[in-house]
């Protein structure tokens, strides 16, 4: 268990694609939140979540926190992870992974780089939303979020995307899909109701 990184778990999306809070949805016996929670504290010590309804996640008895920039998608959430992390070095994790798993976590935790940010590439796709970030990126996020909450009239989605940090600080890319325990289905992201569907087939019949 790293005692040295904390764990944070984004759990502020609107769930437009869902029609429901996907982090509430049910499977095998959990929620999806929960399942992310027992996979994040088996390997921190210490975890946080950040979510704008915490009333929705009394259940879960976790320290919780709001984006200080509202309505700014994942980018503000990592902002008030990294501001409320009492750690240099942060595992982020979006709630809506929950076929994650420990080993990969650890894989890019460990992974050797002097670089802020460690995130993976998989099929051609860089998974910005279960990754290493380090506190000292906070002031890039920072002025990131500052600059487009100013000039709303340039305000864009790639200017909210976390893909507009990793063109400003430096970013190691890790390159997961030939390692052991790797399955194309550790990054997938459930947005919409085939996507829940979809895992819960996977899981009933153990296809991961």
């Amino acid at each position: 268990m790293f005692s040295n990184i904390t764990g944070i778990i984004l759990a502020g999306g609107k769930s437009n694609r869902m029609g429901t809070n996907k982090s509430l949805l049910r499977l095998n016996g959990k929620t999806t939140i929960e399942r992310v929670v027992d996979l994040m504290k088996s390997i921190f010590k210490e975890v946080i979540i950040i979510t704008n309804t915490p009333e929705e996640y009394s259940f879960i008895n976790f320290p919780m926190f709001k984006d200080i920039y509202k309505n700014k998608g994942p980018l503000a959430g990592i902002h008030s992870g990294l501001t409320h992390s009492t750690t240099e070095q942060n595992f982020i994790i979006s709630c809506d992974m929950p076929l994650m798993n420990s080993e990969m976590i650890k894989y890019i935790i460990n992974f050797q780089t002097n670089k802020p940010i460690s995130v993976c590439k998989t099929q051609g796709k860089l998974q910005t939303l279960a990754g290493r970030y380090s506190k000292s990126t906070l002031n890039d996020v920072e002025k990131l979020l500052f600059e487009n909450n100013l000039n709303k009239k340039k305000e864009t989605k790639k200017g909210n995307a976390v893909s507009s940090l990793l063109d400003v600080v430096k970013v190691e890319i890790i390159n997961p899909e030939n390692l052991a325990f790797y399955n194309s289905f550790l990054f997938f992201n459930m947005n919409r109701p085939e996507d829940y569907e979809k895992i819960v087939t996977l899981l009933k019949t153990n296809n991961i």
